[in-house]
Order: C-alpha cells, then structure tokens, then sequence
C-alpha cells in the first residue's frame, strides 16, 4: 500500500489511483511526482526524458492518468480560462476547426512548378490539390500545426503515414508559401510537391509540442489526444493528483509537476523541451538567424543569465497561463528588478549596473529583432546585450538578416 494511503478514509477510486501510483512507481518516499528537484547539469531534451519523473514530450504515462483540462479548472478556474487565450493552448487544431484554413479555402497558388488549390467539401473537409501539366493528386488536411500567430502548417494521412504539406499559411503576411523546412530542397515529383512524410520519431516530437497526451505509453494516439498545450502538457498527468485533492488529502499538491521549484537552468531547460535548450541546438547543429527562433538557447548565451539567476528564467517575463504580452515597455520592471538605477552602485541583490540611456524601454534597446524571410515575420532576439549592429546576427558565422518581400510569394485570397 502507498505510504500516503491508510491514514483516513478513501474512496474507492482514490483507492484504486493510488494503487496505481504504487504499481507504476510514482509514488516514491516523498511522494512527489515533479522533474529532478535538485539542480542538475543543463543537458539535452532526450537525456532529460530518459531520466525518472516527469518532463514535457516524455510521453511514457499511460491514458488514464490524464483528466483534462476540465477537471483542472473545477479548482483553478482563472487560470484555466486565461490559459486558453494563450497560444499554446491553440497551438494544435483539427483542420476542419482551423479558422486560418477556412480563411485560405478557394485559394489557388503556384509553387515552383506545381499549382495548388485549397478547396472544402460539403461534408465539411478541406482538401489540399496539387497539379503538374498531367495529372493531380487530392489529400484531405488533417492536422493544423500552430496558432496562426506566426503561422501554420498542416498535415495529411496517407497509407497509415504522416505527411507535412509543402505549403504552409502565414496569415499576418497574408501569404502562402512553402513549409519552411521544405525550402531547401525542390520538389520534383507531383508526390514530392504534395508534401514530406514524417518518420515516427519526428511525428512524436510534432505532437508532443503542439498537443497534450499525444504519446502515451510510448506510443502516438492521435484519436484520443488534447489539443493544444493544456494544463497537463506543462504540468504532468493530473489524475492522481486530483483524485487526491478531492479527497483532502494535503499531500496531493505533490503529486503534480511545479517547474517554480526547480534550479532557474531546469526552468529554462523545462520550457526549451519544446522551445530549443541550450544543449539541443548545439548538438543540431543549427547556426545563423534561424537561431533567433529558440529564446532559451539565445537567452542563456546573455551577460545577465551568468551561473542561472530566478529572474531571468522564461516565465519571469512571459506568464504561461496568459496571453503573450507585445508592449516591449512592460518588460521594464523585470529589467530592473536586477539593474540598479542611476548614480547607484551595483549589489549583490541587484548586479545589474544602471544603464546610461534611461530605465524605458529597456528591451526595445538590449533585445533586437530579426525579421526572418521564410517565416514571414519578425523575432525578438532573446541573446540580451548592447547592441550595436543589427545587421549581423551574432552567432556563429555572421549572417546578415534580410527583409520579408511579397515579390515572390504567393498571396493569400
């Protein structure tokens, strides 16, 4: 029996839980259920998920163990409602729910040699076409990757596989053009331009980015996963733990993943298991602008992040359960809890030295953005420094950032 048990009446599915929490053991001494509570190494996403406890796209726990985000907001009411704003939680949705895709419905457009056309049926689905001088080949989108913020990407089925479309919708820019990491190969076949298929380990990783309870067991269950980033995407599977709470058992609040427990490097590791660690970008290789995709990577090689410090972890600044926040001028405060003002002497509270320019704006000046052609859109480069020249990216080999140009890209109708 779980040390946690017999102390007080339980009911019988309480029961039954924390009897699974012994057979799987969850439940160790402690009885807590989180990532590595004591500082470790920063290391790679795959060596974090191969270490016991939880960690974001582990994807060992089974089904059950999950509640939803419904049982979460029965005790956390306001955060489960602005966490819905967030795009996280929109950062997967069923093509035929995607309002980015019904927007591009009638759409036709040229890449490269091929044309396309986006086109819905009467029963509701959407269906991608592409057309050489010959034939064509139809495929039913099934999948839409991304919130639409930036901009989406979706996927179709054919024979039991997985495949990335070779367009991708970028609706601020108001354009359609080629998936991104499609564009350094041409499409040659009709097959090929239709799009990429996706091994098993990549279609993992897509899903559990983008959705909750995706892989579960080790497995990819598309059928019965959450879509988008819910609760229990960041914090773990829920069910021991409510069934915990509901009974009064104190001991509950354990049995659920608290990344603010953690050293700041776990935290900042912790968010960049889906947003790129420090680790995984050096052992991919990438370097040049793409990098200015992956804020924990660029955040770490700052002055201001030193041996790791709480204040310059990812959700010091960006609140996980509420809409992103744009205004660069509302950043100030989080600067300054560091930054000592004028004519004061840094401490060992407040390291950071007062800045000669003024104390608005801060990230407006120490963060720049890099407007990235294939992406259609602007990043804030989170590597925080004085800048100087914004015409190189400082990482690696210097490569110059170019402007966004309609002139060749498709447009959006």
């Amino acid at each position: 029996m779980s040390p946690l048990a017999g102390s007080r009446i339980l009911s019988p599915r309480t029961k039954g839980t924390l009897a699974l929490a012994a057979a799987i053991g969850v439940l160790g001494n402690s009885g807590i259920i989180t990532a590595q509570s004591v500082p470790s190494p920063q290391i790679s996403t795959i060596e974090r998920i191969a270490r016991p406890g939880w960690w974001p796209t582990k994807g060992t726990a089974p089904r059950s163990e999950y509640v939803g985000p419904a049982a979460c907001a029965s005790c956390h009411s306001s955060i489960a409602a602005t966490q819905k704003q967030h795009n996280m939680a929109r950062a997967l949705t069923h093509s035929s729910e995607s309002e980015t895709l019904h927007n591009a419905v009638g759409s036709s457009f040229r890449l490269g040699s091929f044309q396309y056309r986006i086109s819905q049926n009467p029963e509701g689905r959407i269906t991608a076409t592409v057309s050489d001088a010959t034939r064509s080949l139809s495929d039913t989108l099934v999948w839409a990757f991304g919130s639409g913020a930036v901009g989406q990407t979706l996927l179709f089925e054919r024979n039991g596989s997985f495949y990335e479309s070779r367009f991708s919708l970028f609706p601020n820019a108001k354009t359609i053009d080629t998936t991104p990491n499609q564009r350094q190969w041409v499409a040659r076949t009709l097959e090929q331009a239709a799009g990429r298929r996706l091994g098993e380990p990549e279609t993992k990783r897509c899903f559990g980015c983008h959705s909750t309870a995706a892989v579960t067991e080790g497995r990819l269950d598309t059928d019965h996963l959450m879509v988008g980033v819910t609760c229990e995407g960041c914090h773990g599977p829920g069910a021991i733990h409510s069934a915990m709470m509901k009974s009064g058992m104190d001991q509950g609040t354990m049995q659920i993943a608290n990344p603010v427990k953690m050293s700041p490097g776990d935290r900042v590791d912790f968010c960049g298991a889906c947003h790129g660690t420090s680790w995984d970008i050096v052992l991919s290789g990438t370097t040049g602008i793409e990098n200015v995709r992956f804020p924990a990577y660029r955040l770490e090689k700052s002055r201001c992040w030193g041996k790791g410090d709480a204040r310059m972890v990812c959700t010091a600044c960006h609140n996980p359960h509420e809409p992103l926040v744009h205004d660069s001028a509302s950043y100030d405060g989080k600067c300054q809890s560091c930054h000592v003002n004028t004519g004061e002497k840094a401490t060992a509270e407040h390291p950071g030295a007062a800045c000669k320019v003024g104390t608005k704006n801060c990230a407006g000046c120490h963060m720049a953005k890099y407007e990235l052609r294939e992406m259609h859109t602007t990043y804030t480069d989170h590597y925080i420094r004085v800048v100087t020249d914004t015409s190189n990216f400082p990482d690696g080999p210097p490569v110059v950032g170019s402007p966004v140009g309609p002139s060749k890209q498709s447009q959006m109708r």
